[in-house]
């Protein structure tokens, strides 16, 4: 080989190193702008669907939170006038056992009296005269 040709080897060599270069450069702005492009189009499709979408979220949200609210606002009214109708209904409960049970014992009073003095009438009419003494037949 002589100089001449390794220097036209040498010139090709280094004709495809700048071609690969500039290729590679190429690829590289182009997947840059493939990159820019993909990104306008997620900026759009979020401002177009996704945005509205969202928004549609939160208030839905929002009302959730109202209704929640609310209902857990009206479970405790409801617990608090349970309880209190509870308790109102014991108390009553209490005072009409105490009520009864005061008049039950009257009566049952009132019957032992009666019977008291039905025995006693009963038992001094049962009770054996004293006999008679020997100076009295006299």
């Amino acid at each position: 080989m002589d100089l001449h040709t390794t220097n036209i080897l040498l010139g090709i060599m280094a004709a495809v190193s700048v071609l690969e270069a500039l290729s590679i450069i190429g690829l590289g702005v182009g997947a840059f702008v493939a990159y820019q492009r993909v990104m306008q189009l997620m900026t759009d499709l979020e401002q177009r669907q996704i945005a509205p979408l969202r928004e549609k979220v939160e208030d839905i949200l929002g009302d959730v939170k109202a209704v929640t609210a609310r209902v857990s606002e009206q479970t405790e009214r409801v617990d608090h006038a349970i309880t209190g109708t509870i308790d109102r209904v014991d108390e009553t409960a209490e005072r009409m056992k105490s009520t009864v049970r005061d008049k039950v014992y009257q009566a049952v009073g009132v019957v032992r009296g009666v019977r008291a003095v039905i025995m006693s009438l009963l038992s001094s009419d049962a009770r054996p005269k004293p006999p008679a003494t020997a100076a009295g037949r006299a």
